[in-house]
């Protein structure tokens, strides 16, 4: 049964999940999706780009969407749920942090499985060492790698999230190592099959969601939200107007309120809000 609205909908706020939804596999937003976005902030409806990214890995994008400056457009949630950015002040508004027991136990499970970690701030990428995701992810953001003598001691400063890439097969036994040593203490995600992602506790893009809301005095219930994958799960159960990816995990899938009819290299997201929104 394919899962479509019956009605044209009428959300406050949209969020946005980025790779894989909004972004192509060529990393690009299309033109029409722009065109649809720019359309549904002026009309005061909340345009929230939703990632695991920092604020230097979004500019481009950013620019791209031309919202920012807009009221509807000045909020990003970041770092999986763990940072509310505010786009035109150029701070956070809200963030959590891990607890420096959590990050070293991560690292130390991760470094016995053969894999390295990373951490990041605003400007920089911190690797336990120089790996082919490290350099990659250079490229991809525009942010600094530097590698921290004492990797250890340099976690002591808290951060907000901790990726873990690697071998798919390897990954997932980190996850289970990991779910059950941290429980309730940590978020324990995958954002890819070979992204292994540790958050601080109840954090998530539907928690930060939750967050934003009650700041901009909007329910969940009026609160749409597109995803694909497992990062994007808390948000697309939270929010009163989920829509899954059609190309999504099919766990995403079931539990979303909404499927597009479209993939993400198809415009999924503009179709859905063409037909359904505006």
């Amino acid at each position: 049964m394919q899962k479509i609205p019956s009605k044209k909908l009428k959300p406050k706020l949209i969020a946005l999940d980025m790779d894989d939804t909004l972004l192509t596999s060529e990393l690009r937003i299309s033109s029409r999706a722009v065109s649809v976005i720019q359309k549904l902030a002026a009309r005061n409806i909340f345009i929230v780009i939703c990632t695991g990214r920092m604020p230097k890995g979004i500019e481009p994008f950013v620019r791209r969407l031309g919202v920012a400056q807009s009221e509807a457009g000045k909020y990003a949630i970041l770092s999986n749920g763990s940072s509310i950015f505010d786009l035109q002040e150029k701070r956070e508004i809200f963030s959590r942090t891990l607890d420096y027991e959590i990050l070293l136990r991560a690292k130390e499970e991760a470094a016995r499985l053969g894999l390295p970690c990373q951490v990041y701030d605003f400007e920089n990428i911190f690797a336990s060492v120089e790996n082919d995701f490290s350099r990659k992810d250079v490229a991809l953001t525009k942010m600094e790698l530097k590698i921290p003598s004492d990797f250890d001691s340099f976690l002591k400063q808290g951060f907000s999230k901790m990726l873990i890439p690697g071998n798919e097969r390897i990954v997932r036994k980190l996850f289970d190592i990991l779910q059950d040593a941290f429980g309730e203490r940590a978020v324990v995600v995958t954002s890819k099959p070979y992204f292994l992602e540790v958050l601080p506790p109840n954090s998530g893009k539907g928690e930060a969601l939750e967050i934003l809301g009650e700041r901009l005095e909007i329910k969940m219930s009026d609160i749409m939200a597109f995803g694909d994958s497992m990062n994007d799960e808390t948000m697309i159960l939270k929010c009163g107007l989920s829509v899954a990816m059609r190309n999504g995990l099919q766990t995403i899938k079931d539990e979303a309120k909404f499927v597009t009819r479209f993939s993400n290299d198809e415009d999924g997201v503009a179709d859905f809000l063409e037909e359904f929104v505006l």
